[in-house]
């Protein structure tokens, strides 16, 4: 096929990222932007690139052949769909829709047109996840126990969004993803209002899995100190990844059937390389390019994360707490579907 130009719809916080990505690839050919106050500064930035202030006038462009989706995660859904039914391969932004109902809805339509549909679940793309991923199939850290993941700081609080839907839905692509695309059995989340009445700034989730493997997420913009880490305890031994410092060490430390433990050390087995975003944008390309599903980011494992993220809200044991978990347009994600 012809080269792939792209339309990147929002620019924003998170989008002027993308929009810059796209064009250092040589692939961006328009921008939707719906505030106007950021065209000028767009305009200067990257000359001869049309601006659009409404969505649809992009998508009616034939000569675009691919859009991404960077805007606020309420708006998803509605433009995603516009996108496929204009004929457009699409790359949505996390989470790709607030309930796993429409996230589905959106996997049939890209089916039924024959469009390429991913999600932009980011942390996947950190090459420091996909040797994660080889080393623990592998088989040497024995069978997995159990995965912990962090991502903690005294961060931008939301209004809306709580610590779990705001900074954890990388996590939980991430766990499923080591999980081998195996959805949890049993899902557990509590969360703490502390700035505001129904936003949890601080949330535990906990996902149980048929084989035994348990995995655990702490999310919270209200601590003292940035940690952003994942470990993984192993019959064998246990692996951290400081995903700040971009390391991954082997701590040769195990609890054996005699209860004796057993300490040889550690050591650095991977450092991290690469742009995640760059090579999540590189992805894209290829998979418009080719017509081959994504088998790390496909519009089904987007719906998956929802899912769970969905009974986090409706099942989380919170107490006076539990509805803060719900997603960022104040209801319950899935409720009424």
């Amino acid at each position: 096929m012809s080269e792939v130009r792209v339309g990147v719809i929002g620019a924003g916080n998170w989008g002027k990222n993308v929009v810059r990505t796209f064009h250092s690839l040589g692939a961006l050919a328009a921008v939707a932007e719906a505030d106007v106050a950021l065209h000028p500064a767009l305009a200067a930035e990257y000359p001869g690139v049309p601006l659009h202030a409404d969505y649809r006038s992009l998508l009616a462009d034939e000569a675009i052949t691919a859009v991404v989706v960077a805007t606020p995660a309420p708006t998803h859904g509605q433009i995603a769909r516009d996108a496929l039914l204009a004929g457009k391969d699409v790359l949505v932004e996390k989470p790709i829709t607030l309930a796993s109902a429409e996230a589905e809805t959106l996997v049939a339509l890209a089916r039924e047109r024959g469009r390429i549909l991913m999600v932009g679940h980011l942390l996947l793309f950190q090459p420091a996840i996909q040797w994660l991923k080889a080393y623990l199939d592998g088989g040497a850290l024995g069978r997995v126990v159990s995965l912990h993941q962090e991502r903690l700081n005294l961060g931008r609080a939301r209004a809306v969004e709580n610590a779990l839907w705001s900074l954890g839905v990388h996590d939980v692509a991430v766990l499923l993803y080591l999980m081998g695309g195996q959805e949890p059995c049993r899902v557990e989340a509590t969360g703490h209002c502390v700035l505001q009445p129904s936003v949890a700034d601080d949330v535990y989730l906990h996902l149980h899995f048929s084989d035994g493997t348990q995995a655990h997420l702490h999310t919270s913009w209200l601590w003292p100190e940035k940690c952003r880490r994942l470990t993984v305890v192993g019959s064998a031994g246990m692996l951290v990844y400081d995903e700040v410092a971009q390391t991954v060490t082997l701590h040769k430390k195990r609890i054996a059937s005699d209860l004796q433990q057993w300490d040889e050390g550690s050591e650095v087995l991977f450092r991290g390389s690469g742009e995640p975003l760059m090579l999540e944008a590189a992805h894209f390309l290829e998979g418009v390019r080719s017509r081959m599903p994504s088998p790390l980011i496909d519009g089904m494992r987007g719906a998956e994360v929802v899912r769970v993220l969905e009974q986090a809200a409706s099942g989380g044991k919170g107490g006076d707490d539990a509805g803060s978990l719900a997603g960022p347009d104040g209801a319950t994600p899935g409720a009424g579907g």
